[in-house]
């Protein structure tokens, strides 16, 4: 099952708190990468979304035009 947008941006949100907390640069450089990764995985999730929404409008557009 494909994860939500939202969660993704949940993930990243720790990421960045544990990165401004952390004291050791190498695990906050990791922590970012992570966000980093987080926020990839959204806007490719939110790009899915937006194409599906598309497909579905012309897809009824087109049921529509044919009735």
């Amino acid at each position: 099952m494909a994860q939500s947008a939202s969660y993704y941006l949940q993930q990243a949100e720790v990421c960045e708190r544990a990165a401004a907390t952390t004291q050791l640069e190498n695990q906050r450089a990791t922590l970012l990468r992570s966000q980093a990764a987080w926020l990839a995985l959204a806007a490719r999730e939110l790009g899915i979304q937006a194409a599906r929404a598309n497909r579905l409008n012309e897809a009824s557009k087109e049921t529509d035009n044919v009735q």
